[in-house]
Parts: C-alpha cells; sequence; structure tokens
C-alpha cells in the first residue's frame, strides 16, 4: 500500500547548490556553458546565428552551454573569438575549460560508450539529486558487477569477453557517483516487475537485492517499490531520469532513454509534465519500510532457490 504522508516529505524541487562541487569537470562544464550562454545572450544572438562558428548544428550549440558534453578547445576559443570577450573573462573561461577537461575519466571507454551515454554520466557526476523510475531492470547506479554482466551478455550475444568486462568495468566506475564524498541525494523508484525477473539467475539476483539492500540504508538514498496494485494508472512504459544542479546553466534536466538512444529535456514544461509523473509514481510506491521488507521478501525468495541462507 502508498503512503501520502511519507512520500509528500520527498520533493523533486531544486535544491540548494554544494560549493564543494565547482571544482569538479562536470560542474566546470556547466559553468563554461553557462558563461558563453551569457556572451551569446549579452550580444542578442540565437543558437541558430552562432553554431556556424563551431562548424555545428544548433543541438550542438545547445549541449555546449549546457554542459552536456565535453567541451572541445577549438570550439571555446573560436565562440570566444567571435564574442569579443574581455581579457579577464577570456581567462576565466579558459580556467573553466581546462577544470571541464580535467579527469573526464569515461572517455577511457569511448569504444563501448555512445554519445547519449556520455552525457549522462557526466549530468549524473554533477548533479545534486537524482531521481529515477526502472520499470525493466535495476539501474546503472545500483547494479552489482554479476547484474551487469548478465545484462550485457544477454543483449551482446556475440560480445567478447573482453567488450563484456569493459562494459562492466565502465558501469562500476559509473557508480562512483554513488559512493564519492559529494554523492548526490538519490531516490529510485523501482517497479515490482523489475524484483520479479530474474537477471543471470537466482544467486545474480539474490547478490542484487542484497546490494539494494545495503545501499538503501544509506543517509541519502531512498529506494522504494511500486507495487503492481498502484502502477497501472501512474507508470509510464520507459525509464524516467529527472537530475537537479545546484550550480551554474539549467537547474534541472530530464533523461529518457529509448531503445537504442536517449532524450534530454530541458524545456520547463517538459521538465514539469516528468517531474509530476515521477511525483505520482512516489506517491504510489510503499513507504520505505515496506518496500525494504518487499526487497527481503523478494531476496529470500531467490536465496531459497539458490541455497542461500535467507534473512
Amino acid at each position: 500500500m502508498s503512503d501520502g504522508s511519507a512520500a509528500r516529505e520527498e520533493t523533486l524541487a531544486p535544491v540548494i547548490p554544494v560549493p564543494e562541487q565547482t571544482a569538479r569537470p562536470e560542474v566546470a562544464a556547466r559553468l563554461l556553458g553557462e558563461a558563453l550562454r551569457q556572451a551569446r545572450k549579452e550580444r542578442n544572438l540565437a543558437l541558430r546565428d552562432v553554431a556556424p562558428v563551431i562548424r555545428g548544428s544548433v543541438s550542438k550549440i545547445s549541449r555546449l552551454e549546457r554542459g552536456e558534453s565535453p567541451p572541445k578547445d577549438r570550439d571555446v576559443r573560436d565562440l570566444v573569438a567571435f564574442y569579443q570577450l574581455s581579457s579577464e573573462r577570456v581567462h576565466e573561461i579558459e580556467a573553466l575549460l581546462q577544470q571541464a577537461k580535467d579527469n573526464a575519466w569515461w572517455q577511457q571507454y569511448s569504444d563501448v560508450t555512445p554519445n547519449w551515454l556520455k552525457r549522462l554520466i557526466g549530468l549524473e557526476a554533477g548533479a545534486t539529486r537524482i531521481a529515477c523510475y526502472e520499470n525493466h531492470v535495476v539501474p546503472g547506479l545500483l547494479q552489482t558487477p554479476d547484474y551487469t554482466r548478465a545484462l550485457v551478455s544477454n543483449s551482446l550475444p556475440g560480445a567478447s569477453i573482453e567488450e563484456v568486462e569493459r562494459r562492466v568495468r565502465l558501469r562500476l566506475d559509473r557508480q562512483r557517483v554513488v559512493r564519492g564524498p559529494h554523492r548526490p541525494s538519490i531516490i529510485v523508484m523501482l517497479d515490482e516487475a523489475v524484483l520479479l525477473r530474474p537477471v543471470g539467475g537466482p544467486a545474480v539476483m539474490c547478490g542484487q537485492l542484497d546490494h539494494i539492500l545495503e545501499l538503501s540504508q544509506q543517509e541519502g538514498i531512498n529506494v522504494r517499490i511500486v507495487p503492481f496494485e498502484h502502477s497501472a494508472s501512474v507508470a509510464p512504459s520507459y525509464p524516467i531520469t529527472h537530475l537537479t544542479f545546484g550550480d551554474g546553466g539549467p537547474s534541472e534536466l530530464v533523461y529518457v532513454e529509448l531503445i537504442d538512444s536517449a532524450m534530454y529535456l530541458s524545456r520547463a514544461l517538459e521538465i514539469e509534465q516528468y517531474r509530476q509523473a515521477l511525483l505520482n509514481l512516489l506517491n504510489a510506491s510503499s513507504h520505505r519500510k515496506e518496500s525494504q521488507e518487499r526487497l527481503i521478501e523478494a531476496r529470500n525468495e531467490y536465496a531459497a532457490r539458490a541455497g542461500r541462507r535467507g534473512y
């Protein structure tokens, strides 16, 4: 059953900025994008007016201004020259450019990471809050290596062992967001179907649910189960992730994952629609204690099949 009062304690609104994050490359990229956006606005130029300056499309310049992809030296410097900025502002932008380029660890996995996923990884690392709904699998930030390995092997049956393991390592490195000292507040809403889908078999699922239970005990991580009896009228047919930021640039963004691509939504009306959808899911979900009880129940069922000890 849902617990309306408990659900209302959670919010999906923007939160207070976290000053310690401003030196991180993902945040620097967003601050850099905001500086470039401001320079464009000061000259009353539209995105289509400056896209040719970086030999790209409107969507490319828009992504640069939102800090959704690693900035390229040539693009930034061409824009700076085009805007004829003061030496002081040029120095600030150069400093942000250098910070944005530092430690972009996910670039080492470019051979197994599509561009739309690279953008999400960078955004996750700079977020102050992540709220997501998943209806098919455990979200990547909460997956165990064995669970990820089973997913990758099933979806890419022709992949080599090396390629599978690189994707597993990417997923683990991506989870530094959850383990790091500046971890964002995380709200995960799992459709009950995720608990019943035995990815990798009983032993793998047992370990995966143990991991979720452990994470759900940590401060700032809230895992809720959306039961079948309440999800029919509120659950979308695709995963949704709502990211909130505390630094310069747009304060919110919605990520919607498709089969082989993704949509990044930043318009206020679009964000409000998806925020409301997530809030409806949160209100329909079981409260925290009952969600943990359901996780334990599912874990023990898999443990019995795998011959492991239950709680």
